[in-house]
């Protein structure tokens, strides 16, 4: 049986759900303390046992993007703030190869701040 936060996943359409696919598992490979929960109906990644980052798709640019947790103090020229207060998002565009440098860069800095 599927578990809602698999089914979030297989739910997706082409390219997206490859691209979050994707996403998942370079995050969960990046830290051997994320680890990946099914929280608010989201799939959400914590480090060790703190909300870290999460993975959605961007209504208004219609791009699937990451959530970083505690972003307040990371400067990153590719971050949105948007309407959140302490949350920062990556916007991925799923027609081309996933930023994996820029990614490494944000994650780093958001580990540091735990």
């Amino acid at each position: 049986m599927l578990t809602p936060l698999d089914e979030f996943y297989l739910n997706q359409q082409e390219p997206v759900k490859g691209t979050l696919l994707a996403l998942r598992d370079f995050i969960l490979g990046f830290n051997h303390d994320i680890t990946a929960e099914w929280k608010y109906k989201t799939p959400f990644f914590y480090y060790r046992g703190k909300m870290f980052c999460y993975l959605w798709n961007h209504k208004k640019f219609i791009k699937p993007y990451i959530g970083i947790a505690r972003s307040n103090n990371i400067d990153h020229p590719d971050l949105l703030l948007e309407k959140r207060v302490k949350m920062k998002i990556l916007l991925i565009n799923p027609y081309q190869d996933i930023p994996i440098e820029t990614i490494r860069e944000i994650l780093d800095q958001a580990i540091a701040n735990y």
